[in-house]
């Protein structure tokens, strides 16, 4: 270990154990088998996995507040939100796509069902774009809070980083659904995968509503809060809808055909 004066990074006087400039440690270690294994890879590991357990816990239990915190300045203890939500796509994804291959070994399900052309397009759509489209929803939660929670007096990229940690806990929720919706698959257990096609879109609104009461809550009356969390479902489900009817207008050429069963 040896005791710099300056910081052999950048050269600026050390007067802690930090560098001011640019935050290396003072003391620096020479670079041995022992102090790679345990320091560089191991300490580097469990600093990593530490910020994103705290990061997604924070999300589960408290994302407004964590959010709130995070945009005042206390960021150093979380894992970037956005890195992290693209991540758990990606296993959300990934966990849907073992659930199709099991689904046709168990159950002779169609891993690519016939479909007509506009089904074809929005399914060949969906599956080439999964991850942005399932990420775009962060900026409509962001727009609608902004829009309805003006009070706050937060700037609209203060908005995106509460939605980013809002729609991280909304990912989580469906995660853990998809990990229990393997049941399908066990003896006796099998029952849990309607449960879960229940529990799972309530807990989503009923944990997105809970949680933006909590974080405008002190900007507005109970009733003004309560009605505009409303509100915010409300245009959420409402965009939701109008992004489906554009979708099947635009791969259907803007020819609808209404089918009646008798």
């Amino acid at each position: 270990m040896s005791h710099n004066i300056h910081c052999l990074n950048c050269n600026t006087p050390l007067v802690d154990a930090f560098c001011a400039h640019c935050g290396q440690k003072a003391d620096t270690h020479r670079i041995t088998f022992k102090h790679f294994i345990f320091h560089d890879i191991l300490h580097g590991i469990w600093h990593f996995e530490k910020g994103i357990w705290f990061t997604m816990k924070q999300a589960i239990l408290r994302p407004g507040n964590a959010a709130l915190d995070y945009i005042s300045g206390k960021r150093i203890r979380y894992y970037n939100v956005f890195y992290l939500t693209l991540l758990i796509i990606g296993l959300t994804i990934y966990i849907n796509h073992l659930q199709d291959q099991l689904s046709h070994y168990y159950f002779n399900t169609r891993l690519h069902p016939e479909t007509d052309s506009t089904g074809k397009g929005i399914s060949d759509f969906l599956d080439n774009n999964s991850k942005l489209l399932t990420f775009c929803f962060v900026p409509l939660f962001a727009i609608n809070s902004f829009i309805l929670f003006r009070r706050k007096k937060l700037n609209f990229s203060e908005h995106f980083i509460i939605s980013g940690m809002m729609f991280l806990g909304v990912m989580i929720i469906t995660t853990v659904s998809a990990i229990l919706s393997f049941t399908d698959y066990l003896k006796y257990v099998d029952f849990l995968g309607g449960v879960l096609n229940v529990v799972t879109p309530l807990s989503i609104l009923s944990y997105l509503s809970i949680n933006y009461y909590k974080t405008f809550s002190e900007n507005y009356t109970r009733n003004q809060t309560i009605q505009r969390v409303f509100s915010f479902i409300f245009l959420l489900i409402a965009e939701l809808i109008a992004l489906i009817i554009l979708m099947v207008g635009y791969f259907s050429h803007w020819t609808y055909t209404l089918k009646i069963v008798n």
